[in-house]
């Protein structure tokens, strides 16, 4: 059992093969945090917390005369609400008789196994070769009657923790959710700890940001009603001296796809507090007598072993507990080309197929059609919302024109984007009232469109039936499923205007019964999620998406920065990655390279190219393909920071069995007559011998020196050179060939 309870001592251990997570029920049935860190025992360690009178900070009346304890300096495992804590809050209720308080004391705990679920909300899965067990720890208001689920889901091999709450009104009135938190950890001692987030902008998502904590509250968030381009769902504490191989990091990953918040203090006695959940901006949701409220859950690591590891526990968690779709392991994804940076609008099915057919000698085997295929839609100024086929366009027929694409041997896929529509549309005329637009004011357009009210039954169910028509009626294997602005004039014509503050949660939820409606619905299709590229790439989206298109922008250069700083939460299978007509002074090979630092495919028109770079294209293809595993399923390691002055950027792929590797190198700045340049990898098995191949040499030597002395990087090249080094384990004596 991973979750152990001692009733004498009134703790809990949570057990992964490598962490301990420890809370207790404490003084006064306050529910204490006190360790999380690496594996030990079921010691009680409730001595690490020391009590002292602190000036200005209250005390539990039930405490008497005891003014040691006070709330606003005791490490919990979720907060009250004004009780004497200061600090940042877990919750704010505003109860039936207007007052803002919540004072919750343990009142019962259950223990058994499996993961937990929640209502309307994705979360990770059980695999049947996993031990998981699951915690519930209740604590309740005794005067308002407001019970508050603490879940802990633990995934012992995974060195996973997963987190969540769940709020009940036991009460006889409704009440008012003005805050609510998934997850509260709190560190005793956090002035050695660094906030690590993976900030950006439209086409530049997921960059890196490590800053020191301060006596302030620092707070990463997302208002745009998508987890955003601006910011990811995921912080990181790390120690001030960790790197890649060394040092105490904290994950927290968030499975939700809307507006959130993740809130870090470093208090007046260095204490470190950090919540994450819904963003509370704009928020306000009403819990029934008898009904309950789910937060999303909050995946956590922890590790001791730098940033590295951190990431490869992601990785390996999200490409077996997230997704159960066919397309994560037990089929290949083809390779694709997209339609849209070779035609944009001007298409009909002719071009579609003569795209196609070129295409086909580059070793794709599947085409993308991209927007512009429906209603009345020649620009993004019309036709969103309306899913049937435009055969002015599409004149064979929407069915015809993808036998044709199977005649040539290769798969169809199309693009839709499901929650938006144009007020030049036939839905919109029909349906006004479905559109998010606050009585009195206009609504913000955003690329001439605007946002359906996806937290409307009627609008889910229209959704569901139209893209689910066109999914039944021809052989697609793939959809892109995109959206294409942020979410403002958060208003519902079917909520009263107390409910107003519930529209953007409601969305989300909504918009998760349309996938559960729609992908998983559809076991053989493969679905990519999109947003405006990767402005809404979180966990919760990859438990229905195999793979997110990382950015619009597809720069080759720009995309090493975006794949580095995806790589700290996001596995190489999850990033969507293509080969386009960007920057041409950068090489095709080098390109495709980088792409392959993805799931890989083609952005560019394939009738333009020569049969030179049709050729090379062919070779790229199938190298995507013979080191297909190793990109997918390796343990993936960091080997350059591009954020730095580099020469080089490069990272590394390794095989679980560590008998074969794959290190890409990329030449960024190589100077005239400079230093010899040496590439450090990872993973390997320090006794033995690999053979490595990629730049015209052969080198044989041990894991260990190949870790420690390198790999030399040839000189004498073009700029921009990318090698693609195959490191393979053998039995040969170790010996330089040049």
């Amino acid at each position: 059992m991973s979750i152990i309870y001692h009733e004498k001592q009134k703790t809990f251990s949570l057990h992964t093969r490598k962490t301990t997570y420890q809370l207790k029920i404490g003084n006064l049935n306050y529910v204490n945090h006190l360790y999380y860190g690496a594996r030990i025992g079921d010691e009680d360690l409730s001595y690490l917390i020391r009590r002292y009178d602190r000036g200005f900070s209250g005390n539990p009346y039930d405490s008497l005369k005891e003014r040691t304890f006070s709330l606003d300096a005791q490490p919990q495992e979720f907060t009250s609400q004004q009780q004497g804590d200061f600090r940042i809050s877990s919750i704010e209720v505003q109860n039936a008789d207007g007052s803002f308080s919540f004072n919750g004391r343990y009142v019962s705990h259950r223990i058994y196994k499996g993961a937990f679920t929640l209502s309307g909300l994705p979360t990770a899965f059980a695999r049947e070769c996993d031990t998981v067990d699951t915690l519930e720890i209740e604590i309740e208001d005794a005067v308002t009657r407001i019970r508050v689920t603490l879940l802990y889901s633990v995934f012992e091999e995974a060195d996973i923790i997963m987190r969540a709450a769940r709020v009940y009104n036991g009460g006889d009135k409704e009440v008012s959710l003005k805050r609510i938190m998934s997850v509260n950890v709190d560190f005793m001692n956090g002035s050695n700890l660094d906030l690590f987030s993976l900030p950006g902008r439209y086409g530049q998502e997921r960059q890196v940001e490590r800053q020191p904590l301060t006596h302030h509250v620092h707070k990463i968030r997302s208002g745009r009603g998508i987890s955003s381009h601006q910011q990811n769902p995921f912080i990181a504490l790390v120690e001030k001296k960790a790197n890649e191989e060394y040092g105490a990091c904290y994950g927290f990953a968030l499975m939700y796809s809307g507006s959130f918040l993740a809130e870090v203090e470093l208090d007046q006695y260095d204490q470190v507090r950090l919540v994450m959940g819904v963003n509370d901006r704009l928020f306000s949701y009403g819990v029934e007598a008898g009904a309950f409220f789910d937060t999303p859950a909050v995946l956590m690591t922890y590790t001791h072993k730098g940033l590295s590891r951190m990431s490869r526990n992601y990785h390996d968690f999200f490409r077996t507990n997230l997704n159960r779709s066919k397309f994560i392991r037990d089929v290949r994804r083809p390779v694709l080309i997209n339609t849209w940076e070779a035609a944009f609008f001007n298409f009909d099915d002719v071009k579609l197929v003569e795209i196609a057919k070129a295409a086909k000698g580059m070793g794709v085997e599947m085409i993308v059609m991209d927007d512009g295929w429906f209603g009345k839609r020649d620009d993004d100024n019309s036709g969103l919302g309306d899913w049937y086929v435009n055969e002015k366009k599409i004149k064979c027929g929407l069915t015809n024109l993808v036998e044709q694409i199977n005649a040539l041997g290769m798969k169809f896929g199309i693009w839709f984007e499901p929650e938006m529509v144009s007020e030049d549309s036939d839905l919109f005329r029909a349906h006004p009232d479905w559109v998010m637009e606050i009585p009195g004011r206009h609504a913000v357009r955003s690329r001439n469109q605007l946002v359906l009210d996806v937290g409307r039954k009627e609008v889910q169910d229209y959704l569901i039936e139209s893209v689910n028509r066109i999914l039944d009626s021809a052989n697609i294997y793939y959809v892109k499923w995109d959206i294409n602005r942020a979410i403002t004039d958060l208003w519902s014509n079917v909520l009263p205007p107390e409910r107003q503050g519930e529209v953007s949660h409601r969305y989300v939820l909504g918009l998760y019964r349309v996938m559960d409606g729609i992908i998983k619905t559809h076991p053989d299709i493969m679905f990519e999620g999109c947003a405006g590229g990767g402005g809404r790439f979180d966990p919760a989206m990859l438990t229905y998406f195999v793979q997110y298109w990382s950015s619009d922008n597809t720069k080759p250069l720009d995309n090493l920065k975006l794949h580095y700083g995806s790589s700290f939460v996001y596995p190489v299978c999850t990033m969507g990655a293509h080969v386009s007509e960007a920057s041409p002074m950068v090489p095709l090979e080098t390109k495709a390279a980088i792409a392959m630092c993805g799931t890989f495919g083609y952005e560019l028109d394939a009738t333009k190219l020569d049969e030179k770079e049709i050729i090379a294209c062919r070779k790229m293809s199938d190298l995507y393909h013979k080191y297909y595993d190793l990109n997918f399923f390796g343990d993936y390691y960091r080997l350059a920071d591009p954020f730095e002055q580099v020469n080089l950027v490069a990272w590394e792929c390794v095989a679980k069995d560590r008998q074969q590797a794959i290190v890409t190198v990329i030449t960024v700045n190589l100077t005239v007559n400079g230093p010899q340049e040496y590439i450090h990898p990872r993973g390997l098995k320090p006794d033995a011998l690999y053979k490595v191949e990629g730049d015209g040499s052969e080198i044989v030597a041990t894991g260990m020196a190949l870790m420690h002395a390198g790999i030399p990087i040839p000189r004498e090249i073009p700029e921009f050179k990318a090698f693609i080094y195959h490191l393979t384990a053998v039995d040969a004596p170790a010996q330089t060939v040049s």
